[in-house]
């Protein structure tokens, strides 16, 4: 079966539109500056030696090491990835970078190279809670500029009491104290926070919105757009994905990594 879904993955790549080449691509450079996160656990993190690591940084390793490029890393926090882009600053972005309309206006995709859901994060030992319907009128966590209590807030007939935060550490501080009942937002990201923890909490499994997970270029690359596209059906079909899945967020209570959704790519324009 892994087989045939990776022959899918390699069918959605090789139809993907071609564009116009533009005056520069990544394939032209020996060493590729690769924006990732440095503050979001089990997908990019900073180290204090200054090493980053996490599922993206991983990624971002491999489809370098497939194209034969090396590698050097940059931070990206959420407000940084798209003018890290566009400035000339970065090569790619692997960075929690969601495939958007509005973002492909400014940027381009490859990939997307993971599919995830929104999530809700509890603790461990809240009762009655199966579905994100038991939590109707609650008191969930709201970081400032995203949009996921928007989505939450869509379910029919729910209801919560956003408490607003800088950041999902705040919010981990809050849950801690039971200043908040819920954190809802990628799960990934959710299961990271739970695993730097160490236990106490659990998902929901709520599967709240398809999120399609991209590498961030500029426009007009589509040589080296479609090379990356490449790069990711091989770490399909090699079972890399599955291992990086499993070795970044394996083991955590209510995520179901039981079947690792095989992503349709965009295509490069």
């Amino acid at each position: 079966m892994a087989r045939a879904l990776a022959a899918v993955v390699l069918a959605a790549g090789l139809a993907g539109a071609c564009g116009e080449r533009g005056q520069e691509s990544l394939l032209d450079k020996s060493t590729l500056v690769v924006g990732v996160r440095p503050d979001l656990p089990g997908l990019g993190q900073r180290l204090r030696d200054g090493r980053f690591e996490g599922f993206d940084v991983d990624v971002a390793r491999y489809v370098a090491d497939r194209l034969g490029k090396k590698v050097a890393f940059v931070q990206a926090l959420a407000a940084d990835r798209i003018p890290l882009l566009t400035s000339g600053r970065a090569d790619m972005v692997l960075a929690t970078l969601s495939v958007t309309p509005e973002r492909k206006t400014e940027i381009a995709f490859a990939g997307p190279y993971y599919v995830s859901y929104q999530d809700v994060l509890v603790p461990s030992d809240a009762r009655g809670v199966d579905e994100v319907r038991d939590l109707k009128g609650r008191r969930f966590c709201s970081v400032e500029g995203a949009n996921t209590a928007a989505r939450l807030l869509a379910i029919h007939g729910m209801t919560a009491d956003l408490v607003p935060a800088r950041d999902y550490d705040e919010c981990m501080t809050k849950i801690k104290a039971d200043e908040i009942d819920a954190i809802t937002t990628n799960d990934v990201i959710l299961a990271g926070l739970i695993r730097r923890e160490g236990g106490g909490f659990r998902l929901v499994n709520a599967r709240i919105g398809e999120q399609n997970t991209g590498i961030g270029l500029r426009r007009n690359d589509p040589d080296g757009c479609e090379a990356l596209n490449r790069a990711i059906t091989q770490m399909y079909q090699d079972g890399t994905a599955v291992k990086l899945v499993t070795k970044w967020f394996g083991g955590t209570p209510g995520l179901d990594l039981s079947i690792i959704e095989i992503p349709q790519f965009e295509g490069c324009d």
